[in-house]
């Protein structure tokens, strides 16, 4: 795909999450310089300002709109022909709705090319527990999501993985008031990874679908045992499975099957939508299904399994 001529850069979080550190700390940075204008796009005021000597030295406009319904095709052309920036940054309102601006039409040239989304971790349960769809919206597809005012280790695992279940590729990162957090993980699954076979009790199912997904070198070569619903992939060799179950990442009408391939003679028997133990062994393999190397489940067994609740969670 061709790379847009005008670089958007779209920065969500719920008010007082640090949107506004951060993106002034970015564009103070000698690496984010560009020599045309950069057009700061700001949705909603918070407690830090825009200094006029950093806007200056980055050569950046600000331009602010109070309504949703405001940051429209048509003002984002005005926007094009008065300053024709060479990068845009929007500062959006955590409020609004991200997939409203994500589905809006933008100036020929205009194109998302980043994602980024920050997180007060003081505060994020009570959002989730309120504003899920809009946090889900938010870190879809975010190249970054970044956890700040971390003081206590205890919970932050089960943040990143309600990130990673609505976008795998996002990295999550946690800061507390001296900088970057990185042992939150040290130890931090409910199964014995030294056990001959790893049993993962069904209610840990999540944990170990995220686990695997960003800590590979725990599992190479173990042995797992998992309870999961069989998928078959349209195409796909004919001693190929999907193994997996359903993760809500919204709401009831927005879920996920969370799965990874597995290779076993019985595949040909087993039925779409039949529940299965499987035991396997943990290899990682170049699959087209990745679009890269990832995990494969080498089935030492696959016997029918009695029906267990569908859905995942992550905590």
């Amino acid at each position: 795909m061709e790379e847009p001529r005008v670089m958007v850069y779209l920065m969500t979080g719920f008010l007082d999450s640090g949107k506004t550190q951060f993106l002034k700390f970015t564009i103070g940075q000698e690496y984010f310089q560009i020599e045309g204008k950069t057009l700061l796009i700001l949705c909603e005021e918070g407690e830090e300002e825009y200094e006029e000597k950093l806007l200056k030295q980055s050569n950046t406009v600000v331009e602010r709109v109070k309504k949703p319904e405001e940051l429209n095709f048509k003002w984002l052309q005005s926007m094009e022909d008065k300053y024709h920036p060479e990068r845009v940054i929007v500062e959006y309102n955590g409020m609004w709705k991200v997939s409203d601006f994500e589905e809006t039409p933008l100036p020929t040239g205009w194109g998302i090319t980043q994602k980024l989304t920050t997180v007060d971790a003081s505060t994020f349960q009570a959002y989730m527990a309120n504003l899920k769809p809009l946090f889900v919206e938010m870190v879809r597809d975010a190249e970054l999501v970044l956890f700040n005012r971390c003081s206590d280790l205890k919970p932050l695992a089960g943040y990143r993985r309600s990130v990673k279940v609505v976008s795998q590729q996002a990295e999550v990162v946690f800061e507390n008031e001296t900088g970057e957090i990185d042992d939150i993980f040290d130890g931090d699954v409910p199964y014995d990874l030294e056990a001959p076979v790893i049993r993962i009790a069904d209610e840990d199912y999540g944990i170990w679908y995220v686990d695997m997904m960003d800590n590979p070198d725990r599992y190479k070569g173990k042995t797992v045992e998992i309870t999961a619903k069989v998928r078959k992939l349209k195409g796909a060799p004919e001693d190929m499975i999907v193994p997996g179950r359903m993760a809500m990442t919204c709401c009831a009408d927005d879920t996920s099957f969370l799965g990874y391939v597995c290779r076993t003679p019985k595949a040909p028997e087993l039925k779409i939508g039949q529940w299965v133990t499987v035991r396997a062994k943990v290899v990682f393999k170049h699959v087209s299904v990745y679009r890269g190397k990832g995990p494969v489940l080498e089935a030492e067994s696959v016997e029918a399994a009695e029906p267990i609740e569908a859905m995942v969670y992550f905590n």
